[in-house]
């Protein structure tokens, strides 16, 4: 707590513990602010506590972060101390930096994403960085492709082929209807909503070609393992997203059944998880009639073969 706004005391005294914590920021210089964030983090056991105390700063003042640099000694408004104090409390509580702020960062552009999507990992770039380079090697980026994204979540994967692709054209599926409208909202937010449609399917039930490239990222987890993943993912992103069946593998069955015949000549490319890449190569070379050649898989940085990959050819 700190003493009355009438007479500036020469330090802050600030309570470690809930709530005084994250209740007595009204008023306070954003400097000590950022200070009392940053202790608070770590006693709680956070990691990269700087880089959390500035986004959450951002998050609840709006400013920029070159304003946040220059602005030690503003202070913090009555409004801007109830925002920081119920973002900080949800940060205690493991709910991801990103949900909180209502936006993730993927492949340099910015997205929505609200409870009804998955929030986008950095690893899901490494099939982005495929089917690029697929498009680079087979004609090139200019060419009029069109692309079908299954269980499309935010539209993070979709809409960024089509920002990278400037005459593709692109059809996002999901079984929610709540996720469709933030896909929706994303690709009107990067400028490409005349170029991509949105509709509620399932799998592939219903979808008719061709397509010239197929991107997903399924559930995966085995659903005896949801209960087990760590809390800023269990307890955050939607179940639906989530769990793949008994093994994992079950949503993956469902393309490779029909992918083929909606990809008669292109590419096949799926984020898989740890693991996996050996039985979702399986069944797709078990599935896909006229696949032109052997799946192959793409590691990401962390080492892990991540995407799963196969072409094919009428």
């Amino acid at each position: 707590m700190r003493s009355s706004r009438s007479g500036r005391p020469n330090c802050w005294r600030i309570s470690r513990t809930m709530p005084e914590t994250i209740s007595g920021f009204e008023g306070m210089p954003l400097s000590v602010v950022r200070r009392t964030i940053r202790t608070t983090l770590s006693e709680a056991g956070f990691s990269e506590v700087e880089r959390e105390a500035r986004l959450l700063l951002q998050h609840a003042t709006a400013l920029m972060p070159e304003q946040l640099l220059l602005s030690d000694a503003r202070l913090l408004t009555d409004g801007e101390a109830k925002s920081l104090a119920d973002a900080l409390t949800r940060r205690l509580a493991h709910e991801p930096l990103s949900r909180i702020r209502g936006e993730r960062a993927f492949y340099g552009r910015a997205f929505e994403i609200t409870p009804a999507v998955l929030d986008p990992r950095p690893e899901t770039e490494t099939l982005i960085d495929l089917v690029l380079q697929w498009a680079d090697e087979s004609g090139g980026r200019n060419r009029p492709l069109n692309i079908i994204d299954i269980g499309t979540g935010s539209g993070a994967m979709l809409i960024t082929l089509l920002a990278e692709l400037p005459r593709a054209m692109g059809l996002g599926t999901d079984v929610s209807p709540e996720a469709l409208q933030v896909a929706r909202n994303n690709a009107i937010r990067n400028a490409v909503a005349g170029r991509a449609r949105f509709e509620l399917a399932h799998a592939l039930d219903g979808i008719v070609g061709p397509f010239d490239i197929l991107v997903s990222n399924p559930p995966y987890i085995p659903s005896a393992d949801v209960l087990t993943l760590e809390a800023a993912v269990r307890d955050y992103d939607p179940a639906l997203a989530l769990d793949g069946g008994p093994d994992g593998l079950r949503i993956y069955r469902q393309i490779a059944a029909r992918a083929g015949a909606v990809v008669p000549s292109g590419l096949i490319a799926l984020e898989v998880g740890a693991g996996q890449a050996a039985d979702v190569s399986r069944i797709l070379t078990e599935n896909v009639e006229n696949r032109r050649g052997a799946p192959w898989t793409r590691a990401d940085l962390g080492g892990h073969d991540r995407t799963v990959a196969l072409l094919t050819q009428c």
